[in-house]
Order: structure tokens, then sequence, then C-alpha cells
């Protein structure tokens, strides 16, 4: 009889940063298919999801993928339910609006990869800073380029496990980095976002390192933050060749401002200042090929003949990917299109 492990991977209900949960399930003669991956339960309380007289939250399956460091294992990302069945409240890829998989989207996450000694980003000193920026930036070398073994590591893995990885580079300060992921539809999207970071974080346990998250970990200081750069399109997007087409797209923006900043990340006002490649979170701007506006049109897009995609320069790299696609695609579909 053959034993496989499946971890089951959840989102906590802290606000207003979730935290990823997990715990293996060891079943026979597993199949390796979703639809094979049975409805689990977890303690409620004990992450903020339910009350102690009243604690059991469900697991549902909704993504698997092979977990390339365990023998005989998957990844098995989950919806927290109620015990009624019904989605709970801290579940954001249920309220997503898009079942044709019609809206795409490619995400680029970045971080800082921080020292459990030191509690700073690699390559700083204690006491001090590092050279200042400039020289980071997709660099080679040892002077200036720290964490590369964790970094190569983490894409093997999301390679090898299956997820739609496509690319990784060095980014502005000392420590940062960011990877890119791809997928056609909004929930799947997520989910390889949230399985990207489980084994980016599961990786660091055995470097002494640790992610950090928060878009501007190194504070009022002349050092870029991190972001979630939200890619998308629709059919629409892909297809209708006209620039007045992507202008009115864009603007169904401008008054959802408070609604996408509400859940583009906590702490992301000080990263949204209008400084280090961002606009202002008091603005809302677009424009062909800057990436000191809200929205960037970039420039493939305009030379495709208004053919391709929008990036949303907004999210912080702490948002979370369900939420920021839903709300994405409830403003498109805002927008007055004749």
């Amino acid at each position: 009889m053959a034993k496989t492990k499946l971890e089951y991977i959840w989102l906590d209900g802290y606000k207003p940063t979730q935290n990823m949960r997990s715990k293996t399930k060891v079943v026979n003669d597993f199949s390796g298919n979703l639809e094979d991956c049975p409805m689990w339960s977890f303690d409620g309380s004990s992450t903020k999801q339910a009350t102690g007289d009243n604690s059991d939250c469900l697991l549902k399956p909704v993504a698997i993928y092979p977990d390339p460091e365990r023998r005989d294992a998957f990844l098995v990302m989950t919806e927290v339910l109620n015990a009624d069945g019904t989605p709970h409240v801290s579940n954001g890829r249920a309220g997503i609006d898009d079942d044709d998989n019609d809206f795409w989207f490619g995400f680029e996450q970045e971080y800082f990869i921080m020292d459990k000694e030191t509690l700073l980003p690699l390559g700083f000193p204690i006491g001090g800073y590092p050279a200042p920026q400039g020289m980071y930036y997709c660099s080679v070398g040892g002077r200036n380029t720290h964490g590369r073994d964790l970094v190569e590591e983490h894409a093997d893995l999301c390679i090898d496990a299956g997820l739609n990885f496509e690319g990784i580079n060095q980014e502005v300060a000392s420590g940062q980095w960011e990877y890119q992921l791809f997928a056609k539809g909004a929930k799947i999207a997520g989910d390889e976002i949230w399985i990207s970071r489980y084994l980016l974080d599961r990786l660091t346990e055995k470097y002494g390192y640790y992610i950090e998250y928060h878009p501007k970990p190194l504070g009022d200081t002349d050092w870029n933050g991190s972001g979630m750069h939200a890619n998308f399109s629709n059919t629409t997007l892909r297809t209708c060749g006209s620039k007045e087409t992507y202008e009115k797209i864009c603007e169904a923006f401008r008054p959802k401002v408070k609604e996408h900043i509400e859940i583009y990340g906590e702490f992301n006002d000080q990263r949204l200042t209008g400084k280090h490649e961002t606009a202002s979170i008091n603005d809302f701007s677009f424009g062909v090929s800057d990436r000191g506006a809200s929205i960037r049109i970039p420039i493939i897009t305009v030379e495709q003949g208004w053919k391709g995609w929008l990036e949303d320069r907004r999210p912080a790299s702490n948002a979370d990917p369900y939420k920021v696609a839903g709300r994405i695609i409830e403003t498109v579909k805002s927008a007055k299109i004749s």
C-alpha cells in the first residue's frame, strides 16, 4: 500500500495581512488528481477564523502541485469554508468573478531576503548601510549580489512543481529580489503565487534566512520598497486595437482608488510616496512606459497596435493576489466600453 503526503495550505484569518498555514495528511494509494484530495478540517480558533466553542473550519482543495522537496508528496492549495460549506469571510479566492478564465495575470513578486541573526537584508552590515542603490539591480558578483543560491534553488523548485515560473532578477536594493509568474485565469494566478511563496518561505528554514514581504522594510530611507506589480489582460485588452478603449479602461480605475488601495497590502502608504518608481497613494495616473504612474501601459502594447495588457504598479509585496485580481476584474468590467 503506497503512502502519499498531501500538504494542505490555506490562508488564516489575521487582518489586514493573512498568513499561510499548512499541515500534512498521509493517504493511501493516492492517484495524484485534485478530485481525489479529500476535504479536511482544522482548528479555526487557533488561526482567528473561529471561536473555541465552534472551532471547526473546512479545507476545500482547489489546486494540486508535485512537492519537489518531499518524497511521495504533493502541495494542495485550499479554500477555507465554514462548517456549513459556505466560503469563510477570509476566503478571497471564492469571490473572484472569472469562471471562464478570460483574465490573464502576470504577477511580479518582490521581496527582501533577511538574515535571522542580524534581522537585516542580506548585504547590510550591522549598524550601518551598504553602498547606495545603483549597482544591485540585475547585478553579478559577490560584491553586489546576495542570496543567489536561495533564489536559484527557489526557481528550480517552482519549475519542478509545475508553476508557470517566468524569471528572476535581483532588484534595486541590496538583498532584494523579484520573480515573475504568469497564468491564464485569476484563480490559477493566485494559487501559483501562494504556492511559490510557500516554497520560498519553507526553503529559508535551511538557510538561516527569512523573507520580508513588508512593502517598505527599510522605512523612510532612500531605498526602494517592494511591490507585487499586477500585469493583466482580458479578451478586450488583448484584441481591441484601440487607444480609446485602453484609456476608458484606465479611467475606470480613477474613481475606485480607495477600493483598490484597501486591499493592495498593509503599510503600502509607506511605499507609494511618489518616489522610487511609484505614484503617490493619494493620486491616480496612467501613461505609456511610465513606471511612476499608477497604471503603466507597456510600450509593447502600443507597438502591437494597442493589443496587449496593462500593469497596475500599486499592489504591495504583501498583498493577497486573490483579492488584487478580484478587484482588478471588477473594475475592468465596470468600464463603459461600446
